[in-house]
């Protein structure tokens, strides 16, 4: 909203954070000097480097592309949820056998069966324990 002072330098960074946040904005103007709103809204377009979609009364409405979102990456990361196919025989006999898509974490598993397992610590023998 710009208000009776105009439009300011934090004004225009408010309107740049929404753009940027959201692509698409509504911006209403309390003057009610029509020429002023006019010249508002082109000189906004131009220094934001937004399109002006529509001026309709003391409202505004901008569009810019929104960017592209940078994907931190950290080399501590653990692996994460994969999703796995797998093919399972039908509970009716005789019919196809059924693609099921299965969700995987980190801590589990997929057995030979086609079930998820949580995983477990190799297990050491009774024997090797009193060897050491």
């Amino acid at each position: 909203m710009i208000g009776s002072d105009g439009l300011t330098e934090n004004v225009k960074k408010e309107i740049d954070a929404a753009l940027t946040a959201h692509g698409l904005i509504k911006v209403r103007v309390q003057s009610d000097d029509r020429p002023g709103r006019e010249e508002m809204f082109r000189s906004l377009a131009e220094d934001l480097d937004a399109a002006p979609i529509q001026h309709i009364g003391k409202l505004l409405v901008f569009w810019r592309p929104v960017p592209e979102k940078e994907k931190k990456v950290s080399e501590d990361r653990m692996p994460g949820p994969r999703d796995v196919k797998v093919l399972k025989n039908s509970s009716r006999y005789g019919q196809r056998p059924e693609v099921k898509t299965l969700r995987v974490l980190g801590n589990q598993r997929l057995t030979p069966g086609g079930s998820v397992k949580r995983s477990k610590p190799k297990q050491i023998s009774v024997k090797k324990r009193s060897q050491d």
